[in-house]
């Protein structure tokens, strides 16, 4: 019997905030370039006060791999946690009016912190730099997952970023297990090598002991499984897991499943802004999994996801992502 869900993910539940900027902007507001920082309200105000005219639009990056799913019509869920305020309200009518099932219960209205934002600067080459204020989506916990949902999804999606909260562990532990009981499978990207440099050891136990499907940058591979090059860090890592899919920008991707290594190319495309290119290779990679494609079928899939999202301003597309990666 077909389950309920076909991919359920778990991450942040952020509110982003776009804008063109210069590299001296970058400089001046002094902003490292292409990496995300992590910051405190009192300056995310600062930085907010600084930009220029933005976009706003709801995102997250497992929300955004949830959301591509979801546009490309596979049974989806999300949990992330926002406050009962404004950002609050956008990002659950945005996530549901992908299609995706979004009930993560709210923050309350009195609690200090607000809904997480990241303000995303994008500079003439398509490069993004990220600053983000996680506010109350740092305290997802074990309490917001439904172990019923949990074990009815084929495939958990788990957003790295989310390491960074130290009762998500928990919440991650919590959604695996009553995942994997049910037979379901997990999936989990590294989102960033800062990230894997705070919590190689989780990360590493996690990958070992429950992960099926690896999802990482050449640059987050490289700092998980360091080596001379980085097909020695997917050798590494094709020991650690049944199946990597590792990104590496222009070049497309490489994958390692059962003692094969399959590369595939890159969909060329102009960049006009990098935001959300990993989210959407991992969303056409898992829609081409519950599709039943082989391995160079879902890599031909996810690089289509990723070229098509980093031809337009942000991570959420509003045209048909299944016509797109179609093969």
């Amino acid at each position: 019997m077909s389950k309920a869900y076909q991919v359920v993910g778990i991450g942040n539940a952020i509110v982003d905030v776009l804008s063109f900027c210069s590299e001296d902007f970058l400089s001046e507001a002094e902003i490292d370039k292409g990496i995300m920082q992590l910051i405190d309200t009192q300056r995310a105000t600062s930085l907010y006060g600084m930009m220029g005219a933005g976009t706003e639009m709801s995102g997250g990056s497992g929300a955004n791999t949830i959301a591509g799913l979801a546009n490309m019509g596979v049974k989806t869920a999300y949990v992330g946690k926002v406050k009962d305020d404004q950002l609050g309200d956008i990002f659950h009518h945005d996530m549901n009016a992908t299609g995706a099932v979004y009930n993560t219960p709210r923050a309350p209205k009195e609690a200090a912190d607000e809904t997480g934002r990241c303000m995303v600067l994008v500079t003439p080459d398509g490069e993004r730099s990220m600053n983000t204020y996680l506010g109350v989506t740092e305290h997802l916990a074990a309490d917001d997952i439904d172990p019923q949902m949990m074990a009815d999804a084929d495939w958990l999606y788990l957003e790295g970023y989310r390491f960074d909260g130290p009762e998500s562990h928990a919440a991650f532990a919590k959604a695996i297990g009553a995942c994997k009981a049910a037979g379901g499978k997990v999936s989990v990207t590294l989102s960033d090598p800062f990230c894997v440099d705070r919590h190689r050891d989780a990360f590493a136990k996690l990958i070992r002991e429950d992960v099926d499907l690896l999802f990482c940058n050449e640059h987050e591979m490289a700092a998980m499984y360091p080596a001379d090059t980085l097909d020695q860090s997917i050798e590494i890592a094709a020991t650690r897991t049944e199946t990597v899919a590792c990104t590496v920008g222009d070049k497309g991707a490489v994958i390692a499943h059962q003692g094969k290594i399959v590369r595939v190319a890159a969909t060329p495309v102009d960049i006009v802004d990098a935001t959300g290119a990993g989210d959407l290779f991992a969303a056409g990679f898992l829609a081409g999994l519950v599709q039943g494609q082989d391995m160079e079928g879902c890599g031909k899939m996810g690089c289509a996801a990723a070229g098509h999202i980093i031809s337009k301003l942000g991570a959420r597309s509003d045209q048909n992502l299944a016509e797109i990666v179609s093969i």
